[in-house]
């Protein structure tokens, strides 16, 4: 089908927009980005997102946390992005990974970091968590905020000189663009591609796992685009390096910003041609078909094997919609 068609399965996946981190409607405001005078003036008395070491600010029911400007969690507060309006109101994310908790830092060695952190000026039950670990129960707005708020300041984490002639860039626009003062090249926050595959053949889905992931845990298959690629052929291509596997037709589902740190997942039914597998040790640990009973069975938590993908994930989405018909 080609895209943006009629037919059931566009009107099926009418709810394409409702997988975590999808647009909820914030208003930007990026006219207001060049305006000094409007955002000093914003910054009073608009909201702070308080991000630390890429963990967002959560209360005890998982809700994300504004702040208001002046508070004194952000009193070691780097970079200061501002988001956008939220019903008028203005609302910004500030970085204030210069400070150090007392308690546990981040787990690097674990596959999603468990471990809060408390700051002392905040009360108890507000504190700063692995955003994968709450993304599922944040809002569309709190999802959309606490994505953005996200990528942008990592992205300047590590986008701090400039690529074209190696010296210090600067943060301008509100911190949606970066200068060079040496040469002038204006630097832009980038957003990697990635297909997102549900592979089917008859009543089976291809699922695979990449090593240290969760035990049991499945999910589609996915992979970067590469430079001068279409969608399709980037789905043909990953899926045939990673199992082997040979891709027919190619269509597009759903999207999902993903900012760990900067991706955009392309969400494509595949529908492929055969069914033997040839794994890629070197990309995948294991890779099988799954049929829809079995897949039901791992949602429903008793598979001897399988886990599915974690709640709030594009994956997760996609193989919901599958598993109830809701694609074509």
């Amino acid at each position: 089908m080609p895209f943006g068609t009629g037919g059931r399965g566009d009107a099926d996946m009418r709810d394409a927009e409702t997988v975590t981190f999808a647009a909820a409607g914030l208003d930007r405001a990026a006219h207001l980005r060049d305006d000094a005078a409007a955002l000093a003036g914003l910054a009073v008395s608009g909201d702070r997102l308080a991000l630390w070491r890429g963990k967002v600010l959560v209360g005890p029911g998982g809700d994300l946390v504004r702040l208001p400007a002046g508070h004194a969690a952000l009193d070691q507060a780097g970079l200061t992005v501002f988001l956008g309006l939220d019903a008028g109101r203005a609302v910004f994310a500030s970085d204030i990974s210069a400070w150090e908790p007392e308690g546990p830092g981040v787990e690097t060695s674990v596959f999603l970091d468990p471990s809060l952190q408390q700051h002392p000026a905040l009360p108890a039950g507000e504190v700063f968590a692995e955003l994968r670990a709450v993304m599922a129960r944040l809002t569309p707005r709190e999802a959309e905020l606490a994505c953005s708020a996200r990528a942008i300041l990592q992205w300047h984490k590590s986008h701090g000189f400039c690529a074209a002639c190696g010296q210090p860039s600067v943060p301008v626009k509100a911190g949606w663009q970066r200068d060079c003062p040496a040469c002038g090249t204006p630097h832009f926050p980038r957003t990697d591609p990635v297909v997102i595959m549900l592979v089917t053949r008859g009543n089976s889905l291809l699922v695979g796992r990449s090593p240290g992931w969760p035990e049991g845990m499945y999910s589609c298959l996915a992979g970067f685009m590469e430079p001068g690629e279409t969608v399709e052929a980037a789905v043909r291509r990953e899926v045939a390096e990673e199992t082997g596997v040979p891709i027919g037709a190619v269509r597009y589902l759903s999207s999902q910003p993903w900012p760990f740190p900067s991706s955009l997942m392309i969400g494509c039914h595949a529908e492929a041609l055969g069914q033997e597998i040839r794994l890629d040790p070197a990309e995948l640990e294991d890779a099988r078909w799954v049929s829809r009973e079995e897949m039901v069975t791992g949602f429903a938590g008793s598979h001897p094997a399988i886990k599915p993908s974690r709640r709030g994930a594009i994956a997760r989405f996609l193989i919901e919609n599958w598993l109830a018909d809701r694609l074509d």
